[in-house]
């Protein structure tokens, strides 16, 4: 597998918690008035039905992840870079407020000191925290399973990043500038992977994983209720964990090999 450049975040099971630690590593309509669109979408081929703007979207499929951590390098990036590119977060250069829609992390067993190398990004929950404790009703879950932030109606309160137990929405300190008509952005308002909402409505893949595929296809996409799909084959044949399955939030993202 070729490699990229990038750095992971260090960090211990015991402190990020991510795992239950038992035998494991420790255009689509949003909201009402809320609209997004796919601009430029054809520089990656239709892997699925696309879904007609006028049609919203269905509880019959929910779209999810599946990320095999045999085939992610630990020097890899390419998700990351990917992700940033296409929807235009923005980093200031101080870590303590730049967004990470999706980060490297290294996982470690305490036990064996056995280590992987796993994108961490919002996990599309069934039972999402976010939307729980948001007073406006601006985190939201989508009938296919996405969850998404209204931004016209995000009061910046940042409940939303408190109750989510995987660090996966950030918030907007500063104006942003050059920002991507797929992504419009608004100081004071919270963020996070939208799974590249449009991209899917376009019957195209999330942009980590068009990047992933040419490094390794660490990341599987499909629709998790479809027997057919690429994904539900290959949760058939790999055995895969849920982070922090003790909760029992339901995420759409899996993790195969990470024992």
């Amino acid at each position: 597998m070729s490699s990229c450049s990038g750095g992971d975040e260090k960090a211990g099971m015991d402190r990020r918690g991510l795992l239950q630690t038992a035998g494991a590593f420790a255009a689509s309509v949003l909201a009402p008035g809320v609209t997004l669109y796919a601009f430029g979408g054809g520089e990656a081929e239709a892997h699925f039905q696309a879904r007609p703007p006028e049609e919203p979207a269905s509880s019959n499929q929910r779209w999810g992840l599946l990320i095999d951590l045999n085939k992610c390098s630990n020097g890899c990036n390419a998700c990351v870079t990917a992700c940033k590119d296409y929807n235009g977060w923005q980093n200031t250069g101080r870590e303590d407020i730049d967004p990470q829609w999706i980060r490297k992390v290294t996982l470690k067993d305490p036990n064996t000191g056995v280590e992987r190398s796993a994108p961490v990004m919002c996990q599309h929950c069934a039972s999402p925290p976010c939307v729980d404790v948001c007073p406006t009703g601006a985190s939201m879950k989508r009938a296919d399973g996405i969850v998404l932030v209204n931004k016209h109606i995000c009061i910046g309160c940042r409940y939303c990043m408190m109750a989510c137990p995987f660090k996966a929405r950030s918030f907007i300190h500063e104006d942003e500038t050059d920002q991507k008509v797929n992504n419009p952005s608004g100081k004071g308002t919270v963020e996070g992977c939208t799974l590249c909402v449009d991209r899917i409505d376009a019957g195209q893949r999330p942009a980590c994983v068009e990047a992933c595929a040419k490094e390794g296809g660490a990341l599987i996409f499909g629709d998790l209720k479809d027997p057919q799909s690429e994904i539900s084959q290959a949760l058939r044949q790999l055995p895969s964990v849920k982070l922090r399955a003790d909760l029992g939030v339901d995420p759409g993202v899996q993790y195969a090999n990470l024992l």
